[in-house]
């Protein structure tokens, strides 16, 4: 039994687009992508739905769980020899929305699930099964407001990034964006 819906906490951005002056780098946040009543939907669907798994990860000489649970979806003819599962309809509608945005088509999604602010993902930038460095990466965030960092892989001179990523915003880096900068979501214990 809930006493309280956990979505009436989540704060929502304050709208509109920001396209983010930096070098080597195609940045848009797009805050309130979806509603608030769009984005309860969606986190609730996907929290309870979605097959959440965890997952061990190398970290300099040892095998760790990574601090958060992931689920990920993918065309069927990406990749023939890593399982996955087939898109539900909301991510279906969620993609079709981030490709009408940004006219670019994607073909893979990793959900990420952290449950709480001992959940993260260090420094790092994507991989991907495919030759293309230069890929797009979309983000969606339902739920609790998280830091997303980005910094520059070369030159140390350029400050860090920090983008407040509410529920309901989206978030794309563009380009050569991955293949210049490293992003994290940092641990924060007070959430």
């Amino acid at each position: 039994m809930r006493l309280f819906n956990d979505t009436e906490l989540f704060s929502t951005g304050t709208g509109g687009k920001k396209v983010f002056d930096v070098p080597d780098a195609d940045l848009l946040l797009i805050d309130n992508f979806f509603t608030k009543q769009e984005s309860d939907y969606y986190y609730d669907k996907l929290l309870n739905e979605t097959q959440w798994q965890e997952y061990d990860m190398p970290m300099y000489d040892k095998i760790v769980t990574a601090p958060r649970m992931v689920s990920w979806y993918r065309d069927d003819d990406l990749d023939e020899c890593h399982p996955h599962l087939n898109w539900p309809l909301e991510l279906q509608t969620i993609r079709q929305r981030v490709e009408n945005e940004t006219q670019i088509q994607f073909n893979a999604v990793l959900l990420n699930l952290y449950r709480n602010g001992k959940d993260g993902v260090g420094w790092h930038s994507d991989k991907t099964v495919s030759s293309n460095k230069n890929m797009n990466i979309a983000s969606v965030t339902f739920g609790e407001t998280r830091m997303f960092r980005l910094r520059h892989k070369f030159r140390k001179e350029i400050p860090q990034l920090e983008i407040p990523l509410h529920h309901g915003s989206f978030l794309l880096m563009a380009g050569n964006t991955n293949s210049f900068w490293q992003h994290q979501i940092p641990i924060i214990i007070q959430i």
